[in-house]
């Protein structure tokens, strides 16, 4: 029999916390995040995913998620987001955080910023591999984190992974979990081919369920690195359509998704590279992809080819070359002219802000 409820309702961050007390019993809920978190100091304004993805969602698109190393990278990327009117997603892996330096790296997206203000802009944290990397991620500022447990089984990811949630929530950050083995190497994962599987739809459902998490990353075939395939090309788009029929309102992301283009491989292999069988997933699989219920598409592999084909031209062009602005202004370039082929030709997110 209930005898006295008492409702107390606080604000911690960006999060709504309300406390509950049925007969002496406390019941806490969070009743939501709020899309947007300051900079140190008050300054600006990064966003988080959650508005953006509802977005995507709802009109069939996809919102590119860019690896960062650099400020050329970040430029690059961002002045490619302000000219087509696209949302955008910065993100760091742990080994980009060491090698950048996360207060350096805050400070040039900070910068990016407030540039461009008109742009929406997500800072995110790439196969964060422990809590202990994703909470100095939430720590310092950035607004989405995703935890990658997909090497654990199926009761430790959920463990690990609600951990991760719980903290970041807490915080009003927003955390992007993984289901299934993408092969390849990228960074600090490095998973082979024979142990890679596919996500599982119905283990997807109840993952989402246990952990809270808001967005997953799901295996249907791609893979990271410059050598997707060694055939033909294939992704499991039925194993997309249910998954999406289970979690309709689960924002799904792909991970692995460069195109390695063609003719930037063929620039840097031009140019003294030794890059032979690179293959990536075509730009109509990722196009329909983007149409078919995947919120977030990573690229990491064209941005790099990008940035090294320009400077291997460079070097090759003008040997007497020594001034850094000399190679890294058409690599900057570069970078842009690829995030803008992707946001127009293939994740359709331009004109969306």
């Amino acid at each position: 029999m209930i005898k006295n409820i008492k409702i107390n309702t606080i604000k911690i961050n960006t999060i709504k916390i309300t406390n509950i007390k049925i007969n002496n019993i406390r019941i806490k809920n969070h009743s939501s995040i709020k899309n947007k978190r300051k900079f140190r100091g008050g300054k600006n304004m990064l966003v988080t995913t959650k508005e953006m993805f509802e977005k995507s969602m709802k009109e069939h698109f996809a919102i590119g998620a860019f690896n960062v190393n650099n400020m050329e990278i970040i430029q690059g990327i961002v002045d490619a987001a302000a000219e087509n009117k696209s949302p955008v997603i910065l993100q760091a892996s742990s080994s980009a955080i060491k090698y950048a330096r996360i207060n350096y790296l805050m400070k040039m997206v900070e910068a990016a910023v407030e540039e461009h203000q008109e742009v929406p802009i997500a800072l995110h944290l790439d196969h964060g591999p422990d809590f202990e990397t994703c909470k100095m991620c939430v720590d310092n500022g950035f607004t989405s984190v995703m935890f990658d447990g997909s090497k654990y089984d199926f009761e430790e990811n959920i463990r690990l992974t609600k951990e991760v949630v719980d903290y970041a929530h807490a915080h009003g950050v927003v955390v992007e979990a993984e289901l299934g083995k993408l092969a390849g190497i990228e960074d600090d994962v490095n998973v082979e081919a024979s142990d890679a599987m596919y996500t599982d739809p119905e283990q997807a459902k109840e993952f989402v369920e246990r952990t809270g998490c808001d967005s997953l990353a799901i295996a249907i075939g791609t893979s990271h690195g410059a050598y997707k395939f060694k055939g033909e090309a294939k992704l499991r788009f039925d194993i997309l359509a249910k998954i999406k029929e289970l979690i309709p309102n689960t924002p799904i992301v792909l991970h692995g998704a460069s195109t390695v283009i063609p003719e930037l491989v063929e620039m840097c292999n031009k140019y003294g590279a030794d890059i032979p069988g690179a293959k990536g997933v075509p730009d109509e699989m990722l196009h329909e992809a983007s149409k078919s219920g995947v919120s977030k598409i990573n690229v990491d592999t064209d941005l790099r080819l990008a940035m090294t084909a320009q400077i291997r031209k460079v070097f090759a062009e003008e040997p007497s070359a020594f001034d850094p602005r000399k190679y890294l202004t058409p690599a900057r370039e570069e970078v842009k002219n690829t995030v803008s082929h992707k946001i127009r030709d293939v994740f359709g997110s331009n004109n969306k802000i």
